[in-house]
C-alpha cells in the first residue's frame, strides 16, 4: 500500500513539473512572440512593411496563436491595399481571440475589407458580429447601415439583371420561334411551288381533251408516217385511182352512146318527103 501511494506522489510530481515546464515554455514564447510584434509595430510605423512582416511572421512562428501579431500583420496588409491576405489575417484573429474587445476588432476589420470588395451582404453580417462583441461601437453600426444599403442595391440590381435576363432569353426564343416559323412557312411554300411547276409540266404535255400530247403526238406522227408512205400523186402524172375513175367515166359514156344507137336501130331509117310549093 505503500508503495503504491509513493508511486502515485512520484507521478503527480511528475506531471507537476511537466506541466509547470510546459507553462513556462508558453510563457517565454509568450514573451518571445509579444517582443518580436513590438519590433515589428515600429517597423510599420516607419513605413517599413517589408522588415515589419518579416517580423510579424517571427512572431506567430513563436505563437500561432497570437492575436496582437495576427491582428497587426493583418492592418500592415490592409494599408499596403492587400485585401486578400489582411482578410484572411483577420479572419485568423477573430478565431483566435479570447475576449470580446479583439473580436470586436477583428470583425470590424473583416466588415471594412468586405466593403472595400463589394461584398455588401458578407460586410453586413461581419458588421453585425462586431456589434454582438461591443453593442456601443458607433462606428461599427454606422458601417453596418452602410453596408445594409450597398446589400440592398446589389440585390435590387441582381434582380434586374435576372429580370433582364430572363427578358432577353424570352425574345431569343421568340425569335428562333419566329425563324422556325418563317422557315416551315417557305418550306411549305417552295414544296407548293414544286407541286405547281410538276401540275403545270403535267399539264402542259395534255391536250385540250386532256390526253397525253405524247400520246397523240405519236398518233399523229404515225399517221402522218403511214400518209407519207403513201404513193402521192405527183405534178403532170396521174394517180393509178385517176386513171381508174376516168376509164369508169369513159365506159359509162361509151355505154350510153352504145344504147343510143341500138334503139334508133329499132325505130327504123326515117324517109324524108318533099315539101309542096
Amino acid at each position: 500500500m505503500k508503495q503504491i501511494i509513493a508511486y502515485i506522489l512520484v507521478l503527480t510530481t511528475a506531471f507537476s513539473f511537466a506541466q509547470g515546464k510546459e507553462h513556462k515554455q508558453l510563457a517565454l514564447a509568450t514573451q518571445k512572440s509579444n517582443d518580436l510584434v513590438y519590433e515589428a509595430n515600429d517597423l510599420a510605423s516607419s513605413d517599413d512593411f517589408i522588415s515589419a512582416e518579416m517580423e510579424y511572421r517571427k512572431a506567430l512562428s513563436e505563437k500561432p496563436t497570437s492575436v496582437a501579431g495576427t491582428y497587426n500583420l493583418a492592418h500592415s496588409y490592409y494599408k499596403e491595399g492587400n485585401y486578400e491576405e489582411a482578410l484572411y489575417r483577420n479572419k485568423q484573429a477573430a478565431k483566435n481571440a479570447t475576449d470580446k474587445s479583439e473580436k470586436h476588432r477583428a470583425f470590424h476589420n473583416i466588415g471594412n475589407i468586405l466593403m472595400k470588395n463589394n461584398k455588401c451582404k458578407e460586410a453586413e453580417e461581419a458588421f453585425k458580429n462586431a456589434l454582438r462583441n461591443n453593442p456601443t461601437d458607433e462606428e461599427s453600426r454606422y458601417n453596418l447601415s452602410l453596408a445594409k444599403e450597398c446589400a440592398k442595391k446589389q440585390e435590387e440590381q441582381q434582380e434586374q439583371d435576372d429580370k433582364d435576363d430572363k427578358d432577353k432569353d424570352k425574345k431569343e426564343d421568340e425569335n428562333k420561334d419566329q425563324k422556325d416559323k418563317e422557315d416551315e412557312g417557305k418550306d411549305k411554300e417552295d414544296e407548293k411551288d414544286k407541286g405547281d411547276k410538276d401540275k403545270k409540266e403535267g399539264e402542259d404535255k395534255k391536250d385540250e381533251e386532256g390526253k397525253p400530247k405524247d400520246e397523240k403526238e405519236d398518233k399523229g406522227e404515225g399517221k402522218d408516217k403511214k400518209e407519207q408512205e403513201k404513193p402521192q400523186p405527183q405534178p403532170g402524172k396521174m394517180s393509178p385511182q385517176q386513171i381508174k375513175n376516168l376509164l369508169e367515166a369513159m365506159n359509162n359514156q361509151e355505154q350510153k352512146v352504145q344504147d343510143k344507137m341500138n334503139a334508133n336501130k329499132a325505130k327504123g331509117v326515117k324517109i324524108q318527103t318533099e315539101k309542096d310549093w
